[in-house]
């Protein structure tokens, strides 16, 4: 699953902004042991085949269902438990070997989402089929099964589409919906005549009932976990390519959109053959589509259905007019995660969501690589390194925080496992394992696990007993549990002396934290590659201390040369003295990694804010983009932070201007030929910052492009464009607010219409802002928009968010998919700059959220109570470093 918090957080925390805080509850350390699964449900009783018959009634929100389970009974019970929500039972039986039916009470648990059929007399262990009439109900969020309406130039279009991870395939059939209880699936849907209907498999039987519907039976999945499996009907089209392997590669969309997916189409039979020869086991399935749907949700932007990948349309459809570069590179990353899903997570799935890592952590390692061999052009120094290993540092910094294997006991927590240390961290850990052992023997490693638990489930230990055996000697289970199984950030210092012409460097490990300044470090086995000034590299194991020799004693020695490893590393002053002197003739992505560090440790504290700016002082107008945005991000993060002191927050943007324009007006506001992506995403990011900061030159572009925009479609070249749209809306008046509203109402495409009604959320004026909330509980944005519209109000008016939600929470409620509430409420206080929100929070989740389920709302309260106390401790020494500067 791709997921949308998860990545926001990444880009907020690798800019050096702490305003998005921390992402993780706390937890202890989880075992890493192999034999102890988690369950909701008694284990005495194992389905191995589902078959299903759905009829779905789109106009009244409901669907009939028709189950026939086939179970194994493990030990003498008179009930079967499974799961289920919203659902009525009829006709249910169970059925023994012999044909010999049993008539079954239901009973459902709506608090334990559960259905329990009862017996008159116990059920001998041996094997049954457990049949079932039932109905279910047809939401209007992406969980379960569930509609979303889309305009048309013919009309308003209704489609249906499943999302069930984590564990909502129980809103659609009763089942064992966990993991661990893996089956195969035959799936039957009576749909009306004439529209598409898709499943996980080829369809292997289509029939027309003649009353206006047809039926479509899908091929038998393989063996799986139930929050896999998938359905779509709608009125769609649908493009395809053939692989070498002979797998048919599909993309569906609504009528007359499947061409603006062709990048995907063609990206997806690119990944697949990659994949295929990465694994070493072939993709098993006869076909891979991708469906795009209109909308979006507060939780996820695509999801791995084995097969049936569901991706909404903003991260996989393409139009000539509209979609930029980023775009672009959003599609395919988006694809290369999803479809490594297909083997971390589909083929091979963890057994419970303690190990959720395995599937998402892995997804987003395989991301970044795969994107980086198939197109390297987008990525030319070679930066993502450094973003990798640090986008998950500032959450993992806190006292928040947990491990990447972590105790998962209830459904909410489950869903709150989806964020940046499951994601960020575990792709980090990958990265610098990887790097540890060797591609060889780690892809050695990946193939030997897959292929042993292929069509199973399995834990992390059982991956890492495959690497200890493809990189025996290297400690590997011992530095993996320390990255895995405690949280936090190593901090790596580091001190050097002169000894007879050699860099004697001495290595100790702390930890970086942001909220806990006294804490005692934990300890952790940290690979560390040293850079000597001849360009030699020394690696090393830092358990607690280390000491490395290298050649020479003048030239700057880097710590953790090629970012892979994930750790902060704090210089003494007269080393980062050295170091700075020299940044200039550092690689491009090392030069990332020092500002970043600095960055990080100046914000808590550990280093002057005097040695970030002035690194960013000495970045030349010829340095590479990737150099540019990150000093841009780290202005941006400032200014943020000056919020509410108009005096401060004015000296400081005039140095921001006076360094970011000139490098502005070198690129100036056309592309020109031959200009590297990162070049043009550079424009765009100088532009949004610019305006952000309040340069009169460029919001005035930006005003006269989106006005000559309606006669004249240049004015907004795509590359440019939702970035002059987004300047335009945060700075609107009531008139450019009316006209952008307008536009929304109008527009035909729902991926656009989508846009624009999440840009009238973005007005720095507040009375905009209001009308913007108002909205949201209205018909109009269409059901999928409203929850953003709170949100995207909540970037610049926290608090009127906030309690315009908590006011209204029985209507926002149903705006938001059930996964998201323990997190959303929390996270519209999250840009708060005054204590009072964290009161609001806590009173909220005392009063609505689970004591079990608050990590979220404790991440936001963590946050801004510390973003209030570092910025008292800041604001002096960029006081102190302006005024030394003459501004």
């Amino acid at each position: 699953m791709r997921c949308i918090l998860a990545s926001a957080i990444a880009l907020a925390l690798s800019t050096g902004s702490f305003a998005a805080a921390a992402q993780s509850a706390a937890a202890q350390p989880v075992s890493a042991s192999m034999d102890a699964v988690t369950t909701q449900l008694p284990r005495n009783v194992r389905p191995s085949h589902y078959t299903i018959e759905v009829t779905p009634h789109a106009e009244a929100m409901t669907f009939d269902g028709k189950a026939r389970i086939d179970i194994e009974v493990l030990e003498a019970t008179n009930a079967v438990v499974l799961q289920a929500i919203d659902m009525t039972f009829a006709n249910s039986i169970v059925i023994n070997a012999k044909g010999k039916p049993m008539l079954a009470k239901v009973s459902v648990d709506a608090q334990a989402q559960t259905a329990t059929f009862a017996f008159d007399k116990p059920l001998a262990p041996g094997n049954y089929v457990l049949s079932t009439d039932y109905t279910g109900k047809i939401g209007t969020q992406a969980n379960g099964f569930f509609a979303l309406d889309y305009p048309t130039a013919n009309g308003k279009q209704r489609a249906l589409y499943t999302q069930f991870e984590n564990s909502d395939a129980r809103r659609f059939i009763p089942s064992w919906d966990e993991p661990n209880f893996k089956a195969t699936f035959d799936l039957t849907v009576n749909a009306p005549t004439g529209q598409m209907v898709v499943g996980n498999m080829p369809a292997k039987d289509v029939k027309d009932l003649g009353n206006g519907l047809t039926r479509t039976t899908f091929a038998t999945s393989p063996k799986m976990s139930t929050y896999l499996l998938f359905l779509g009907v709608g009125d769609f089209d649908r493009a395809t390519l053939n692989t070498d392997d002979g797998v048919e590669v599909g993309v569906i969309a609504q009528k007359g959109k499947a061409e603006q997916a062709r990048f995907a189409l063609e990206a997806s039979r690119d990944v697949l053959r990659e994949y295929n020869e990465y694994f070493g086991v072939k993709y098993p399935l006869p076909k891979l589509d991708n469906i795009a749907a209109p909308g979006r949700s507060q939780f996820f932007s695509a999801m791995e259905n084995w097969g049936a990948i569901f991706t909404f349309e903003y991260a996989l459809l393409l139009d000539p007019a509209t979609s930029s570069i980023g775009d672009k590179q959003s599609v395919f990353t988006t694809a290369a995660h999803e479809i490594a899903h297909q083997w971390f997570g589909d083929l091979v799935t963890m057994r419970w969501w303690d190990d959720l890592w395995l599937n998402e952590g892995f997804a987003t390692w395989m991301e970044g690589r795969t994107t980086r061999k198939l197109h390297p052009e987008w990525d030319t120094s070679g930066v993502d390194a450094a973003f990798t290993s640090r986008g998950a540092m500032g959450g993992d910094a806190y006292a928040t925080t947990h491990p990447v294997v972590q105790h998962v006991a209830t459904v909410e927590q489950a869903s709150q496992a989806f964020d940046g240390i499951t994601y960020g961290k575990g792709s980090a850990v990958i990265s610098m394992l990887e790097d540890y052992v060797g591609e060889d023997a780690w892809r050695s490693g990946v193939r030997s696990y897959i292929s042993k638990h292929a069509y199973g489930n399995a834990v992390t230990d059982e991956l890492w007993q495959e690497m200890e055996k493809a990189a025996p000697g290297k400690q590997f289970v011992q530095v993996a549990h320390d990255f895995t199984l405690q949280p936090g950030v190593p901090l790596i210092k580091a001190s050097q002396v002169c000894v007879d012409g050699k860099t004697q460097l001495a290595l100790e490990q702390g930890e970086f934290t942001v909220d806990r300044p006294n804490k005692t470090p934990l300890r952790w086995r940290v690979p560390v590659t040293v850079r000597a000034g001849d360009g030699s590299e020394v690696r090393v194991l830092v358990d607690g201390k280390a000491s490395v020799s290298v050649p020479g004693c003048n030239a700057p020695v880097l710590i953790n040369a090629g970012q892979k490893g994930y750790f902060r590393t704090q210089y003494s002053p007269a080393q980062f003295k050295t170091l700075s002197a020299g940044f200039s003739k550092l690689p491009v992505v090392d030069q990332m990694g020092v500002m970043m560090d600095a960055s990080a440790l100046a914000a808590v504290g550990l280093q002057p804010e005097s040695d970030t700016l002035d690194l960013a002082m000495q970045v030349p107008m010829s340095a590479a983009p990737e150099l540019w945005q990150m000093v841009a991000g780290s202005m941006g993060g400032i200014d943020d932070m000056l919020k509410g002191n108009d005096k401060r927050q004015a000296a400081f943007r005039k140095f921001a201007l006076a360094k970011l324009a000139p490098k502005f007006e070198q690129l100036g506001w056309n592309t020109r030929a031959g200009e590297s992506s990162s070049t043009k995403q550079l424009r765009t990011s100088l532009i949004g910052m610019l305006g952000g900061l309040g340069d009169a030159k460029v919001l005035a572009e930006a005003r006269r492009r989106f006005a000559a925009a309606a006669t004249d479609p240049q004015a907004l070249p795509p590359d440019l464009r939702r970035t002059v749209l987004g300047l335009v809306a945060r700075n609107a008046d009531a008139a450019t607010w009316d006209k952008l509203h307008a536009m929304a109402k109008t527009e035909k495409s729902a991926m656009l219409r989508d846009q624009y009604y999440g840009l009238l959320a973005r007005s720095k004026d507040k009375a905009l802002a209001q009308r913007a909330l108002d909205m949201a509980l209205t018909d109009e944005p269409g059901a999928t928009n409203s929850a953003g519209m709170i949100s995207g109000v909540s970037w610049e008016h926290p608090d009127l968010a906030f309690d315009f939600a908590v006011a209204h929470r029985e209507q926002v409620d149903k705006l938001v998919d059930s996964t998201s509430r323990a997190r959303y409420y929390p996270g519209l206080g999250g840009a708060a700059r005054d204590l009072k929100m964290v009161d609001k929070i806590k009173a909220f989740a005392d009063n609505y959220i689970a004591a079990t389920s608050r990590r979220d709302a404790e991440q936001v309260m963590a946050g801004i109570q510390t973003r209030v106390k570092l910025r008292a401790q800041r604001m002096p020494q960029i006081d102190a470093w302006l005024k030394q500067h003459g501004i």
